[in-house]
């Protein structure tokens, strides 16, 4: 076990230590003031300056790899291609899948889901279901990150909100109601 060395007099003043964050701030301050206000006279435009992104207005693009909001994929017939097998909501740490299973009509599928539902409130977007399904039936790939409810009943997506096609925002494109700015440095 690691012994804690005491400390000397001038750390337990803690003064030169907020000092020093109060230098570094400032000086943080200043640079990015300076830098912004030569860049808007169109110099010094090699040299980079922090950037603020005024969200929800502007937004950052997504990469592709990143892991937003769950959606079903249907097939050609517009049937969810989830066989309710459960391996997602196996898999799934939080335990925030719920998935009930039906006979299908169609004797070619074994059964679908009559009722798939996700808890967002537990949901920690580790992804593990979508690696977990066979049918490549559940992705996270809708590009929406936005999960705000006034109450937590209202995060639990039903089978019909995870199947709406119009959830879902290719990466690298936004909404029409938000402009990406560009990131001047």
């Amino acid at each position: 076990m690691l012994e804690d060395k005491p400390l000397n007099f001038w750390e337990r003043l803690y003064l030169p230590e907020i000092f020093r964050g109060l230098w570094i701030t400032a000086r943080h301050f200043c640079r990015n003031l300076s830098l912004h206000a030569l860049h808007s006279l169109g110099l010094a435009r090699d040299k980079e300056a922090a950037v603020t992104i005024l969200y929800p207005e502007e937004r950052r693009v997504s990469p592709l790899s990143s892991r937003t909001r769950h959606r079903l994929t249907k097939r050609a017939d517009g049937t969810p291609k989830c066989v309710a097998c459960m391996l997602c909501a196996t898999a799934c740490p939080a335990d925030c899948i719920f998935i009930e299973a039906a006979e299908h009509p169609d004797p070619a599928v074994e059964k679908f889901p009559l009722r798939f539902d996700i808890d967002m409130s537990k949901c920690v977007f580790c992804g593990f279901c979508v690696e977990a399904c066979p049918k490549d039936a559940i992705r996270m790939d809708t590009g929406i990150v936005e999960i705000a409810f006034h109450d937590r009943r209202d995060m639990v997506f039903d089978i019909n909100f995870l199947l709406k096609e119009e959830a879902v925002i290719p990466h690298g494109d936004q909404p029409a109601q938000v402009s990406v700015a560009p990131v001047v440095r």
